[in-house]
């Protein structure tokens, strides 16, 4: 996989990879930023939370499950000093559908967590994962 960004101005940023797709990158105007981008840490977040999310979807649609809404929350918490990295994670899974079985629930988020999802297997090893499973009517 390659991934590049390229500075605009400032502190802002665009970002892609080999999918072609871009986002774009800032910072906070504390640090010279113009709060107009998504932060690098985010993202890492929000790439957990895809990561997973398309794993247990997969499994859950695979399983005839009929869910109606499907939502990933990354709660992340980072230390107070530089570099700021993450120090425990809770992965939040918030489901809502038409009798949807907790016990396929349960077996997708797990296969995710120790089998598919490659971000998870990555962060599992550096700092506690909490994995949360929330029914929502």
């Amino acid at each position: 996989m390659e991934a590049k960004v390229i500075w605009k101005n400032r502190m802002s940023f665009i970002g892609s990879a080999e999918s072609g797709f871009e986002l774009p990158l800032g910072a906070s105007p504390e640090v010279g930023g113009d709060n107009d981008g998504f932060r690098p840490m985010e993202l890492l977040a929000i790439g957990l939370a895809g990561c997973t999310a398309m794993d247990v979807i997969s499994i859950l649609q695979k399983k005839k499950q009929e869910v109606t809404a499907f939502e990933v929350r990354v709660h992340a918490e980072r230390a107070e000093e530089h570099p700021r990295v993450f120090t425990r994670m809770v992965i939040e899974y918030i489901v809502s559908g038409i009798n949807v079985e907790r016990s396929a629930v349960e077996r997708a988020v797990q296969l995710s967590s120790e089998k598919y999802c490659p971000a998870q297997a990555m962060f599992s090893k550096i700092l506690p994962l909490e994995l949360k499973i929330t029914f929502k009517d």
